[in-house]
Order: structure tokens, then C-alpha cells, then sequence
């Protein structure tokens, strides 16, 4: 009898073990994978800045972007395409890293700016005009680097969509 009830509790113990992996490795695939390419922020005193950047092109990209990271080098950034002009809107739900939010046009103009974006807040960030792209830097590298409305964003994601339109 008690080696009955050893072997019921032991494959209690399995199946619970089994279960977790089945959760943790159903969240693992569920994050999605990113390129990288490289993009050059050029100021109008003709300075330009280098990044490594992840494209978030496809709407589950878009929908998680940098949520859940709790850290990102300081040259590195994300890069949102949207494949047409429109209003956009953003929030940092789940969104651990402060963050700057470039709104570029379809010709790499940067539109507007939004600075320091509180972390893990629901509040809306609206675009407030049309925009193609939305990039994602570390809190405060627009005012360390001078970034300002009208810069040119070059990437090859941004330029080969200026040449398909």
C-alpha cells in the first residue's frame, strides 16, 4: 500500500514537472525574434549618430516590442514600421526601460519626439501627425545627442520602403 501511494505521489511530482515545462517553454516561443540592422540619426550641424536596430515589422513584433526587457545598450534601439502612413499611438505596458520615441515620416524626417517615456505606464503616446516609423531609443539619448524634429533618420528598412512608394 505505501509503495502504492510512493508511486502516485511520484508521478504526481512528474506530471507537475511536465506541466511547468510545457508553460515556460510555450512563454519561451511565444517571444517573438527580431532582425537587426544598422541606422544613422543625422543632425542638422551634420553629426551622425550610429544605432543597432530591431525591426519590429510584423504586428506580433509591433505588439511586443521592447516589453518585459529590463535593459538595452546604449547604441541600440528598436525600429517600428508600420507599411503606410497613419496617426500612431504607443504605450509602455510592460515596458521595464525608459524610453525616447522618435516618430519619422516616410521620408526619414523625424516628425515629433516624445522624451523619456514613463516605464510600464498605460498612458497613450499619440504621434500627433502621420508617421511611417516609430523608433525606440534609451531614455535620454535625445537630449545627450542633440536629436531634434527634422533629423534624418537613415536605415535600409526606411529606404528601401521610400523607393517601393
Amino acid at each position: 500500500m505505501r509503495a502504492l501511494a510512493r508511486t502516485a505521489g511520484i508521478a504526481r511530482l512528474a506530471l507537475a514537472f511536465a506541466a511547468l515545462f510545457f508553460v515556460l517553454s510555450t512563454a519561451a516561443s511565444a517571444a517573438e525574434n527580431f532582425e537587426t540592422q544598422p541606422l544613422t540619426i543625422v543632425t542638422r550641424d551634420g553629426k551622425a549618430h550610429a544605432f543597432v536596430v530591431e525591426l519590429a515589422v510584423t504586428p506580433r513584433q509591433r505588439e511586443q516590442g521592447l516589453m518585459n526587457r529590463h535593459e538595452m545598450a546604449q547604441d541600440h534601439g528598436m525600429l517600428f514600421a508600420f507599411g503606410e502612413t497613419r496617426q500612431v499611438l504607443m504605450w509602455m505596458k510592460n515596458t521595464y526601460l525608459p524610453l525616447d520615441m522618435l516618430f519619422i515620416g516616410g521620408d526619414g524626417r523625424i516628425r515629433t519626439i516624445r522624451e523619456n517615456a514613463e516605464p510600464l505606464s498605460e498612458a497613450i503616446i499619440d504621434s500627433k501627425v502621420p508617421v511611417d516609423f516609430v523608433l525606440e531609443l534609451n531614455g535620454g539619448t535625445v537630449k545627450r545627442l542633440g536629436i531634434r524634429t527634422g533629423n534624418r533618420v537613415e536605415s535600409p528598412l526606411i529606404e528601401s520602403l521610400r523607393k517601393a512608394q
